[in-house]
């Protein structure tokens, strides 16, 4: 269930001793960032002030994430597992969420993203090419280029791609076929779209088969 229909009343808080494991996932990529423990303050704490915070067994304390170092993990929903002892996190990490300086706890983010992972981290990056158009970027020079100019590039990597299925190898395909998807990305962002409202449109035309 979403944090907006999250019922608190069912959690068995008992099982734990008070406390309940909290795994912590990247909202857009699914990748597995931390695992934490939660009370029922720390919960609270966290749907209402929007950044996770858990409950420190070491510091015997609350312990919002990121309140030293500013890496916060901002709340996108929580989940509640089938026997209500476990809680599944969604967030928006704003840096790394080790200390130790990568993604994830467990490790960097190519070990333990999910294969199609990289498409939201892309997609992020884009975004934050289109909001801050860097010198010297090539994502900057296609948005600086406007909306007809991405056209074009999305039009000639779709043709060259469906070249490259006809008359070349694998390899080929492949790497016209990442052209299209990245110059599609840019394309959405111009228009104040993203590859997750495209996802969203696929999900739903599937649902209604």
């Amino acid at each position: 269930m979403s944090d907006s229909n999250i019922d608190t009343g069912r959690l068995d808080w008992a099982k734990g001793d008070g406390l309940l494991p909290a795994i912590v996932q990247h909202w857009l990529s699914g990748e597995v960032l931390m695992l934490g423990y939660m009370n029922a303050e720390a919960l609270a704490h966290t749907r209402a002030s929007g950044h996770v915070t858990f409950y420190s067994r070491s510091k015997r304390r609350l312990w919002t994430k990121g309140e030293s170092s500013g890496h916060v993990l901002v709340l996108k929903g929580i989940r509640i597992d089938c026997d209500a002892d476990s809680l599944l996190v969604q967030a928006d990490p704003h840096g790394p969420t080790c200390h130790l300086g990568t993604s994830s706890c467990f490790g960097d983010r190519a070990d333990v993203r999910p294969p199609l992972g990289f498409l939201a981290e892309l997609d992020a990056l884009v975004a934050q090419r289109h909001a801050e158009r860097p010198a010297d970027s090539y994502t900057t020079k296609l948005f600086d280029g406007g909306v007809r100019r991405i056209a074009q590039k999305v039009g000639e990597e779709g043709v060259e791609t469906a070249l490259a299925a006809v008359a070349q190898g694998d390899e080929e395909l492949l790497g016209e076929a990442a052209d299209l998807v990245f110059h599609l990305i840019v394309l959405l962002r111009d228009r104040g779209l993203s590859l997750a409202d495209v996802a969203a449109v696929l999900a739903r035309r599937h649902a209604e088969r």
